[in-house]
Formats: structure tokens, C-alpha cells, sequence
């Protein structure tokens, strides 16, 4: 787990430099492939715990990249409902797993059927996909976004006027005619942007802690009721096969609500949510019929913690200008798999001590997220001084 933390990071910064979002899901896709089948191969014990070390790492970067890439180009009023649907995926993925792994019950053999995804996606998929217009219009090869943006028009049945052209969102009003500033802006210098940018602005680090705060909270509680089962006293199959149905709701209901109620207020009601039912499965009973209140209780707070879980995901993104938005997604994800390293640590406490650190952890977060502003409808911002002038006209407003 603490590779996938370094991979997290590396390829969020990668992502958001020289290889982009496309670039780097490549990279992360074949190297999943190679180390996962040479993990088949292992001789001995030492080689296999290189090879998955160097799996997890790569593994780190295929969330971030993969999520950044298919919301980054959708517009405020479905980017809600495109991000929330790329853990639909997932779901199916984690499903798709269990019965793969019953059919190939040989590690070797299972080793190898689970990474051809990666050489399917690297074949039938990529060579599909466009690198984000966003990611080309900071690093200033604007002609190539406006391309990408004429096939999206393409394919959507609609036409972009030829003298339409992109421009970042700091960049100042043309003094010169509108030709001369259509030529002028396809040889823009790159814009570039490291966390030491995100943590010198004032703006950005307060985001980025709250960020990295609430997903670690998160991560404790999504993980954490996961493994609780143990300590529930009811049938262990049972509950895991509950707590796996109950996530599934959870992600429809939170893409109908995200754009009606918006993201702070969904975010600050998911976590109370979870935390409520944490802190009653900690004052209930474990013995008769109380275990099974308790099993509820846990089941509910998985309901409300997968959400939660997914929502930060998109809600996160949101924050950050394009420039830095894959290095401030790694940051919070790496903070998320730390509280997942965590987690079991609270489950080994037995009792009702879990439950109630789990419902304290759910009300902190939900409290956290009171300091984070409203994205509904906001723009996605591209630069760090456009997010600036962006954010200072909002209050002023």
C-alpha cells in the first residue's frame, strides 16, 4: 500500500507535465501488464515481492489518470454524472475479479488472466482516446486541443466556427486584431505547476489540506467498516456480500443528488450519515439480536461512506486548476491510502472502540467539508493565476 502512495504521487505530477493524462495511463497500463505477468513467473519469494512491489506502484497511477482524463473534458452540467459513473466500472471490475479468480484458482495463472485488461485497454481502448484539450491548452499546443475539440463537436453532431479559438483562463484581452491573436496563441509557452505551487498560494494549500484531511478521514471509515465484519458476530459472508450490494445504491443515489444539492452539502451529509450510524453501532448491544443492529449500523455507514468515498473524487478535481489537478488528486488519494493502511489498526481494537473511531472520524470530515467552497457549475480553471482572478471575483461578487 505504501507504493501505491509513491505511484499516486509520481504519476500525478507526470501527468500533469511532459507525459499528460493519455500519456501516462499508457505508461501505468503497460506496466501493469509486464509485472503482472512476470509476477507468474516468480522463481522465488523475494523476486515476486519486487515484481508486486513495482505492480502497486504503477497501479497507483491508473485511478488518477483514468478519472482525470473522462471528466477533464466534459462541461458543468454532466460532469457530475461522467465522473460519478467511472466508479460504475470499478464496481463491475471488483465483481468481475471474484469470479475470474474461482475459475483460475492457480495464483500463477490468475497473475496472468488478471493483467490482460491492460493489453486489451492498451489495444482496443487508448488508441480511441484523445488527450485531454486542457492539458493541451497549458502546455500551449493549442492546435492540437482545438482539434480534439472539432472531433467532440464531430461526434456530438454539432460545429465549432472556424475563428474560434481556446485560450487559458488568465490570459488578458487582445490588443492586436482577432487573426493576430489566433496565430499568437498557437505558439504559447507551456504552464507549468508542482504542489510547491499549490502550497504557496493561499487559496490552494488550504484546499489541499482540507483535501488531504477529509480523504484521510474517509478512507479510515470506508475501509475500516469493511474489515470491522470480523468483530460484528454475525455471518462473515453475509455481511461482506451486504456491504458490497449496499455501495452499489450508494453510487446511483449520490449521481442523482450531486448536481441537485451540489457537492459540499452532498459531501457533509454522507459523512454524517456514516458517522451516525457508526456512533449507534457502538452503543448497541453485541450479544442476540443487538449484533445484527450493529451489522445494519455498519451497513449503512458503508452506504453513506461510499459516496462520500467516490464524490471526493470529482469534488477534489474540482479544486484544482488543470495545471495542478492530477498532483493535488495523487496528494488526497495518497492520504486516502494511508488512512487505509490505518484501518486495520482500529479494526484489531475489537469491541465498540472501532465503531465509535469510525463515527468520530465521519463527523470530522463532514465538519471539514464546511470549509470547502461550492463547485456546482463553477468552471474548471486551468491556470493557478486564472484561479486566483476567478476565486477573487466570486467574493467580490
Amino acid at each position: 500500500m505504501f507504493v501505491v502512495i509513491i505511484g499516486a504521487g509520481v504519476f500525478g505530477h507526470l501527468s500533469d507535465s511532459f507525459l499528460g493524462r493519455k500519456g501516462s495511463l499508457t505508461v501505468v497500463c503497460i506496466l501493469n501488464a509486464i509485472f503482472g505477468c512476470l509476477t507468474a513467473l516468480s522463481p522465488t519469494y523475494w523476486v515476486y515481492t519486487v515484481l508486486r512491489f513495482l505492480t502497486g506502484f504503477s497501479t497507483g497511477g491508473v485511478g488518477l489518470c483514468s478519472f482525470v482524463l473522462a471528466s477533464e473534458p466534459i462541461g458543468p452540467a454532466m460532469r457530475g454524472v461522467a465522473g460519478m459513473s467511472v466508479f460504475y466500472f470499478f464496481s463491475a471490475g471488483i465483481a468481475l475479479l471474484s469470479g475470474i479468480a474461482y475459475m483460475f484458482q492457480s495464483w500463477r495463472a490468475l497473475y496472468v488472466v488478471s493483467s490482460i485488461p491492460s493489453l486489451l485497454f492498451l489495444v482496443m481502448v487508448l488508441p480511441f482516446i484523445s488527450e485531454s484539450p486542457r492539458w493541451y491548452l497549458v502546455r500551449g499546443r493549442i492546435d492540437k486541443a482545438m482539434k480534439v475539440m472539432h472531433e467532440i463537436a464531430k461526434c456530438n453532431g454539432k460545429h465549432l466556427p472556424s475563428g474560434i479559438v481556446l485560450a487559458l483562463d488568465d490570459d488578458k484581452e487582445p490588443n492586436d486584431t482577432h487573426q493576430d491573436y489566433k496565430e499568437e496563441a498557437t505558439t504559447k509557452d507551456a504552464v507549468t505547476g508542482s504542489l510547491l505551487d499549490v502550497l504557496k498560494m493561499p487559496i490552494t494549500r488550504v484546499r489541499l489540506l482540507l483535501s488531504v484531511a477529509i480523504n484521510f478521514m474517509c478512507a479510515v471509515v470506508y475501509y475500516g467498516l469493511s474489515l470491522n465484519v470480523v468483530n460484528l458476530g454475525t455471518n462473515l459472508y453475509l455481511n461482506v456480500t451486504l456491504n458490497a450490494v449496499a455501495e452499489m445504491p450508494a453510487y446511483t443515489l449520490t449521481a442523482i443528488l450531486l448536481d441537485r444539492l451540489g457537492r459540499k452539502p452532498l459531501a457533509i451529509g454522507t459523512f454524517w450519515f456514516s458517522g451516525a450510524f457508526c456512533l449507534i453501532g457502538s452503543l448497541v448491544g453485541k450479544n442476540g439480536a443487538w449484533k445484527f443492529v450493529r451489522m445494519v449500523c455498519g451497513v449503512l455507514g458503508i452506504f453513506g461512506m461510499a459516496g462520500a468515498y467516490n464524490l471526493l473524487f470529482l469534488y477534489t478535481a474540482e479544486l484544482f486548476p488543470t495545471v495542478v489537478r492530477n498532483a493535488a488528486l495523487g496528494c488526497a488519494a495518497q492520504a486516502g491510502q494511508l488512512g487505509a493502511i490505518l484501518a486495520p489498526l482500529v479494526v484489531v481494537l475489537g469491541g465498540a472502540l472501532p465503531f465509535a473511531i469510525f463515527g468520530v472520524c465521519g463527523i470530522v470530515g463532514g465538519v471539514l467539508c464546511l470549509y470547502l467552497p461550492e463547485t456546482l457549475n463553477r468552471p474548471l480553471y486551468d491556470t493557478m493565476a486564472g484561479m486566483e482572478d476567478g476565486e477573487k471575483s466570486v467574493i467580490l461578487a
